[in-house]
């Protein structure tokens, strides 16, 4: 082999050992200056790395880091807030279907732009009324953008997202195909349209399986905010709403003794939760009186509950205060307010309260300007009255309510009696219930006379007689309500002038006995009684004046 192919086949392996690492007889044979550039390639690789490795930081990265680059703004995070956040709920009733909700939680706050879903609200919550109130040493947090997401999952709305895409229908059975299809969706109006191959199948031929659940629909009421933060911080976030759902009524058993003279009262506040929600360990207050709504004010569709619990709580009653033009009762204790629930608080007790029957036989305004028939076997009225005073075991406001009394038969057992409602009531205020009409008393009536004395003047000459078959004296109030200006001739008994408008005879009536009221009465529509309008003469005509 001469030199010129010994050279030819030292530079073949030099390029083999650049490139894939020759072994070291063939790098014995590479010519000394070979080996010197590579030497020098190696070092000025080198000396150009290490000066960047110094610069490098090293991270140890942990499950559940999340690393950021420090020259530029902090990621968005999307956090959720549940009612395992929550740390005190507070909810204040209204009389007309309205509660305050206060919903205090434990929330983590991120720095910079992020959104917060707040989620477990009320279904009937108004969102316009909501409130964000945070700590003030949590540093600045506006608030930049609020939605209500009320867009809750149901088959229907599921299928109506799922228009004009493929989904898989199970148990598909048909005369040409059987088992899981796929199929596209056409319609849900009036029903399920499908398209399987080249076939239409209206519908439901199987068991519709969805790939996946859409974004854009939650499955429980939300609040979402777009926040912005000056720091991150964990902080008590209090959010305050109106809602409707919720209402409360004063429900009041009234127990009458046997010689009618006293009562016992037990009052309950009764409360209906069908908000959508469910309030855990809430502190509960109710307000009674006429808070002024704006009228015609919805969110989304009347909601229809049917309330499927029923529990009454016993123990602390609850504490009257007063507020504003209102009253204010509060449980002294925190309870659970169940969703779709109607719950039972005792509001007040009281014994031996001094009360008094009362029988009452009225009359009619029609009466008075015209000839009637005699009116025979009227129904009178039974009432039973009782002053709200302090001196009479009572003295404390009284939400409107419905007062149900119930009284002992001959055996001891209670018996229903009757029932009214009354408005709401202040203290040192008389309290009056019409029980019903008074079986064993009867009244009838009699016009005996009647004149027309002048126009829209009228006299009219009534008897009255009140038959009592029970086993004991009464008292009957004979009322009669006069429109116009009217004024009492004669009568055989006393009357008083209760208003402008009605006069009140007191009769005594003995057990199975009898008492007979006749009165005359003149009434006039348009103009005053016993004064007569004056009389202005015309005054003669003046002769004209000459002119000069």
């Amino acid at each position: 082999m001469n030199g010129n192919s010994h050279n030819k086949i030292i530079e073949s392996f030099s390029c083999s050992s650049c490139l894939r690492g020759a072994s070291l007889r063939v790098l014995r044979v590479l010519r000394v200056s070979v080996v010197k550039r590579i030497f020098v390639l190696i070092t000025m690789l080198i000396g150009s790395i290490v000066p960047a490795l110094a610069e490098v930081q090293i991270i140890k990265v942990t499950p559940g880091t999340q690393i950021r680059n420090p020259m530029t703004r902090p990621a968005t995070v999307d956090g959720v807030s549940t009612l395992h956040d929550q740390t005190g709920v507070a909810v204040t009733v209204y009389n007309n279907n309205l509660a305050l909700v206060r919903d205090t939680r434990r929330m983590r706050i991120e720095q910079g732009e992020h959104s917060l879903r707040f989620v477990d609200v009320a279904a009937q919550i108004r969102p316009e009324t909501v409130s964000f109130k945070y700590s003030a040493n949590i540093g600045e947090v506006q608030v930049l953008e609020q939605n209500y997401e009320y867009d809750l999952i149901t088959p229907a709305k599921l299928m109506e997202k799922y228009i004009g895409q493929t989904l898989r229908i199970q148990d598909f059975n048909s005369n040409s195909t059987a088992g899981t299809v796929e199929a596209e969706l056409l319609s849900v109006n009036e029903g399920y349209i499908y398209r399987v191959g080249d076939e239409i199948f209206i519908g439901r031929p199987g068991q519709v399986v969805l790939p996946k659940l859409p974004e854009n629909l939650a499955a429980r009421p939300s609040l979402v905010w777009q926040l912005a933060s000056t720091q991150s911080v964990e902080s008590e976030v209090e959010v305050s709403y109106l809602t409707g759902g919720l209402s409360w009524a004063a429900d009041y058993v009234l127990t009458m003794a046997k010689d009618e003279q006293s009562l016992g009262i037990e009052g309950w506040v009764t409360l209906s939760n069908g908000s959508g929600a469910q309030y855990s360990n809430a502190q509960l207050k109710l307000v009674a009186g006429e808070v002024n709504i704006v009228p015609d004010h919805t969110v989304g569709a009347d909601t229809v509950v049917m309330f499927d619990s029923l529990s009454a709580l016993g123990g602390a009653q609850m504490v009257q205060e007063s507020f504003a033009e209102y009253h204010l009762y509060s449980l002294p204790r925190r309870t659970t307010i169940k969703e779709n629930q109607t719950k039972q608080v005792s509001l007040l007790s009281a014994e031996n309260v001094a009360v008094s029957k009362k029988y009452e036989y009225r009359g009619n305004e029609s009466y008075y300007s015209q000839r009637i028939a005699p009116i025979k076997e009227e129904k009178v009225g039974v009432f039973v009255i009782f002053q709200n005073e302090e001196a009479n075991q009572l003295g404390m406001p009284l939400p409107a309510g419905v007062m149900r009394v119930y009284q002992e038969d001959e055996s001891g057992m209670l018996q229903f009696s009757g029932e009214d409602r009354i408005k709401h009531t202040p203290k040192d205020e008389e309290i009056k219930l019409r029980l019903g009409n008074a079986f064993d008393v009867i009244g009838e009536r009699t016009q005996t006379d009647f004149r027309v004395i002048a126009d829209n003047v009228y006299e009219s000459t009534f008897e009255i007689k009140i038959r009592n078959h029970k086993q004991s004296d009464i008292a009957v109030d004979v009322v009669e309500p006069m429109n116009g200006d009217w004024h009492i001739l004669d009568s055989s008994h006393e009357h008083v002038k209760r208003d402008a408008r009605t006069a009140v005879f007191s009769l005594p009536v003995p057990k199975d006995g009898e008492a007979v009221l006749t009165y005359t009465v003149r009434v006039s529509y348009g103009q005053p009684i016993g004064i007569p309008l004056p009389i202005t003469k015309p005054r003669p005509a003046s002769a004209p004046r000459a002119v000069q």
